[in-house]
């Protein structure tokens, strides 16, 4: 069989890719300073050498030892007019002795050690006149306890009074026991441990949620017509407001209760008990089509007043928390960790009880003017809906430019309401009236798809930013510390985690989620 040559321009094709990847290679290693002449320089080598016998012995355990200082004075020049000072031991005692006691720098000179512990070993260091070291060697004594060692004398500034050469052996006391170091790199261990264990709670508890927002089969079925979106939009920031002027009043008002701890603690156990028969009684008899308007407006106002009361318990939660926790901290010595662990959970109720109350009462106020948008669309002539829909667009697009717009002043202060307010509501407003004249009255929009993409986008860009960079961010609210590093991997986590969770559900087939969907409504279908 005749193997076909390769033709002259797929070889002239191939070899100019060669030339062009070898091209860009070489840019590169200009532009990263790649110089491996440097490898060879022989300080660095030495240099590496050290830092890599350092690893190889790290420091983990010591020992506490007594020093032991054998010395003899030694002049830096000679003196011209003072006497020498010449040692004289008993020949039984330990002692050095140096084959001169006065020298110029740069002279070598002999030291010997008698009578030393047998068997150990130190350093030999010039001693100056102001206390600092400057080595002159290591010995080794042998069997017993003598030593010889040739040393260099330093370059030292000239005095007129003696200084020392001094022999330090160090013997140990104690068994081991871990170093200061070991102790610090276990500490950041266990910091890093619980670091990623915080932020891999706090992201895993809030992606779950998130993912389904995120999941595009859940979301795509989800269809509303124009008056409900409309609706709905006005609803959701209206709710949150009252939600934080609610947790924020409420507060107030029950605050001469949380100021004693037995109000408080008669709080917390009446106040499940209270909402408890409220809503027993407005809710005794069955809700049906025939409900009358006052049974209805009954009925709101016992949940309306048991949503109060588990505000108020949860504020009564977060008071006795932040109690418990300040008191116990400190006689439980060692385990006052789980004081100040209720202490944290009663703080971080602080922030969490308004967040929550704001979303809820936004879900309540939002769905409730939704389903009557919805209403509205099902129930009335088109013509009507039509009419609704150039008013409440108008005003759905209005407040949600408007809300933009705050949101870009609070970031780069504009402080100019003629470009942060009225300009953006406007054009929302022109915007909303213009989509309620194109789009058909009762027509279904998908609002899941354009959920799903908003919150692909908010994850995709989260994830697209480096924790170190959202680590500087949390350094600035919460100090720097453990914390912010655990907030900076919770939010990384969390995009990573609703995204990873998303596709998981987009994965699964049709009939297990229609048969899951469809018993879910036969379900609330029997409850209701």
């Amino acid at each position: 069989m005749n193997k076909k040559k390769p033709s002259l321009q797929r070889s002239l094709g191939t070899t100019l890719a060669v030339f062009l990847i070898l091209v860009v290679f070489a840019y590169g290693v200009q532009v990263t300073n790649v110089n491996f002449e440097t490898t060879r320089d022989e300080i660095r080598l030495t240099q590496l050498t050290r830092v890599l016998r350092a690893l190889a012995r790290p420091d983990i355990i010591e020992y506490d030892q007594e020093e032991t200082n054998y010395e003899i004075p030694f002049y830096l020049p000679c003196p011209e007019d003072q006497e020498i000072l010449i040692p004289d031991p008993s020949p039984e005692e330990a002692h050095l002795v140096s084959s001169t006691y006065c020298g110029s720098a740069g002279d070598f000179i002999q030291i010997e050690g008698f009578n030393l512990p047998p068997n150990s070993k130190g350093p030999v260091n010039f001693v100056t006149a102001s206390g600092i070291k400057k080595p002159l060697g290591d010995f080794l004594t042998d069997g017993e306890g003598y030593f010889q060692l040739d040393a260099e004398l330093p370059d030292r500034q000239p005095v007129e009074e003696a200084q020392h050469i001094r022999a330090t052996i160090k013997t140990r006391v104690s068994g081991p026991k871990l170093t200061a170091t070991a102790k610090s790199t276990w500490e950041k261990i266990i910091e890093t441990v619980f670091m990623a264990l915080l932020a891999t709670a706090i992201g895993t508890v809030i992606a779950i949620p998130v993912s389904f927002l995120a999941a595009r089969n859940l979301m795509e079925e989800n269809k509303s017509p124009l008056t409900s979106m409309a609706f709905s939009i006005i609803g959701w920031p209206l709710g949150i407001y009252l939600g934080l002027q609610a947790a924020h009043w409420i507060r107030i008002l029950i605050s001469p209760i949380t100021e004693n701890i037995l109000y408080t603690l008669g709080g917390l156990i009446f106040g499940p008990i209270l909402a408890y028969l409220i809503l027993r009684t407005t809710t005794s008899s069955s809700i049906t089509d025939q409900e009358t308007f006052l049974q209805k407006g009954f009925r709101i106002l016992g949940y309306f007043l048991t949503a109060v009361i588990a505000v108020v318990v949860f504020i009564f939660i977060e008071t006795l928390l932040r109690s418990i926790g300040n008191t116990i901290t400190e006689p439980l010595g060692i385990f006052g960790f789980l004081g100040n662990f209720l202490y944290q959970m009663g703080e971080a109720s602080t922030l969490i009880i308004p967040a929550l109350t704001a979303l809820g009462t936004g879900a309540v106020i939002g769905s409730t003017l939704g389903k009557i948008g919805q209403n509205i669309n099902d129930k009335s002539a088109a013509k009507f809906v039509k009419t609704v829909n150039l008013f409440s667009a108008t005003v759905a697009g209005a407040i949600l430019f408007a809300l933009i717009g705050a949101g870009i002043d609070w970031l780069y202060q504009i402080q100019n309401l003629s470009k942060t307010l009225y300009w953006p509501a406007g054009i929302g407003a022109v915007i909303g009236f213009m989509l309620a004249i194109i789009i058909a009255p009762k027509r279904a929009l998908p609002t899941g798809l354009v959920i799903y993409s908003i919150t692909r986008t908010i994850l995709n860009g989260t994830r697209s930013v480096e924790s170190l960079v959202m680590a500087i961010v949390f350094v600035i609210w919460v100090g720097i510390g453990p914390w912010a590093g655990s907030l900076a991997l919770a939010l990384h986590t969390l995009a990573a985690l609703a995204k990873l969770y998303s596709e998981q559900v987009e994965s699964i087939l049709p009939g297990p989620l229609e048969a899951v969907q469809a018993t879910g409504a036969n379900q609330l279908q029997t409850i209701v």
